[in-house]
């Protein structure tokens, strides 16, 4: 038996998971003109980890699979990229950044590796 469709439904929920870690965390954020563009951004980004990865899975061809991964790979950077905005204009809630930050980290490696294995 494959561990394929395991994997796929880990990461599956993982990505789900994460992104509604982030929501969570946001609804808790100080909004003002500063931190509403950051916080917008952030759940954008956070959230469509999962839609592309859903896409992926359910991709029409590889190379469309290895491109919704890498579409994956590139929102988990943007969203470090949101998660390091935030901590700097929020510094109380620096640990959870970094928490979250790690965890999109993981992401990102575990889309690289992904895309890079994939053979089209």
């Amino acid at each position: 038996m494959s561990n394929q469709p395991n994997t796929k439904y880990d990461l599956e929920e993982r990505t789900a998971k994460f992104g509604e870690d982030i929501i969570e965390l946001c609804k808790q954020l100080p909004v003002n003109h500063i931190t509403r563009s950051l916080i917008d951004q952030l759940i954008r980004s956070a959230t469509s980890i999962g839609a592309n990865y859903m896409e992926a899975i359910n991709g029409s061809s590889k190379r469309d699979f290895r491109n919704k991964i890498y579409i994956s790979k590139k929102e988990c950077q943007e969203t470090m990229h949101w998660l390091r905005m935030l901590a700097k204009a929020i510094p109380e809630k620096q640990v959870i950044f970094r928490v979250l930050w790690k965890e999109a980290h993981e992401l990102t490696l575990i889309f690289q590796t992904i895309g890079s294995s994939t053979v089209i």
